[in-house]
């Protein structure tokens, strides 16, 4: 088994390579699967991600989320370099993090997501997660797991992206599905 490390400079090289445009019609099974399951709710908020390095551009969905019960997060780095989750809209002005990624200005309202769209470099069929190695993500799912709060992690890759089985430790968090470029890894754990 390769370590993260090396898994981490393969998958970001493949990425490169392999990088394709997504077209908006490939999200419509995940944007139908976030409104019907939280269709009770009166407010839906749901944290995205602006795209850096080849990740898949989720920015395209922003149009197919601007009914009245979504809202849209972008994730922040604190100085405490722990993530926060501010609301976002497109014509918002944003400013370029320590790495080199554009995030919404400091100082507005943290909101709880109901739903994080988490990137990713690689993942497996177990829903494991080879993020970038600094720990945002996991250190935010893990303490809002400590605190008995839910929130729905679904990572987001092209489906060139999966290994057979990444290396994990116990501060990895395990997301609850994975949406490709080719739908959900899996269909059957939905509902």
């Amino acid at each position: 088994m390769k370590n993260k490390a090396n898994l981490r400079k393969k998958f970001l090289s493949l990425r490169k390579k392999k990088y394709f445009d997504v077209p908006l019609d490939r999200f419509n099974p995940l944007i139908n699967y976030i409104k019907k399951k939280y269709k009770s709710k009166k407010n839906i908020y749901i944290a995205i991600y602006y795209p850096s390095n080849y990740e898949i551009n989720l920015l395209k969905i922003f149009n197919n989320l601007k009914e009245k019960k979504f809202t849209t997060l972008l994730p922040v780095v604190n100085k405490s370099s722990l993530l926060n989750f501010v609301e976002w809209k497109n014509q918002d002005i944003m400013v370029v993090n320590k790495y080199g990624i554009p995030e919404p200005l400091a100082g507005k309202k943290v909101f709880l997501p109901d739903v994080i769209l988490v990137p990713l470099i690689a993942f497996d069929k177990y829903n494991n997660r080879l993020g970038y190695g600094k720990g945002y993500y996991d250190k935010y799912l893990n303490n809002l797991f400590k605190m008995k709060q839910k929130i729905e992690a679904i990572g987001i890759a092209f489906s060139f992206q999966q290994y057979d089985k990444l290396p994990t430790n116990k501060f990895d968090f395990n997301l609850d599905n994975v949406f490709t470029d080719k739908g959900f890894l899996r269909w059957k754990f939905l509902f």
